[in-house]
């Protein structure tokens, strides 16, 4: 079952914060404007999750950025990742979000193969690069 978060549903973001980062956490996220997370469960186990935002641009129109998707090794290759995607895509869509954007490592080609077959395309824009800031160190 695939479980879109809110408020009511804190305890299980929780709970899959800990499993995928080993840390607690997950409120201030909900919190959020513009926050999606999506946790695929089977009853008590948690199969994998996704979460990423709901971004505004300045021309009036809207954007989804997945920040991440993760799977539990014993639960890949059974389309959890699939479904996990296709529902954080089908909530922004229906927040009037109109493209999606995300990164993957370049040997990632299992998640290349996902995206690509949900329709993702490579950034057209050339190669880029991408840089991580550490804020407040």
């Amino acid at each position: 079952m695939i479980v879109s978060i809110s408020m009511t549903e804190l305890p299980l973001l929780e709970r899959a914060v800990r499993q995928f980062r080993a840390v607690e956490g997950g409120r201030a996220f909900v919190e959020a404007p513009g926050a999606l997370a999506f946790v695929a469960t089977d009853g008590p186990v948690i199969q994998g999750w996704c979460w990423g935002h709901h971004l505004a641009r300045p021309d009036a129109s809207s954007m989804l950025y997945l920040h991440d998707l993760e799977v539990a090794e014993a639960h890949r290759r059974q389309g959890i990742g699939r479904r996990l995607v296709g529902a954080f895509m089908a909530a922004g869509a229906a927040a009037g979000a109109t493209t999606l954007f995300l990164s993957t490592g370049a040997a990632n080609a299992a998640a290349r193969s996902l995206y690509e077959s949900l329709g993702g395309e490579l950034a057209t824009q050339g190669p880029t690069v991408q840089y991580w800031f550490r804020l407040g160190e």
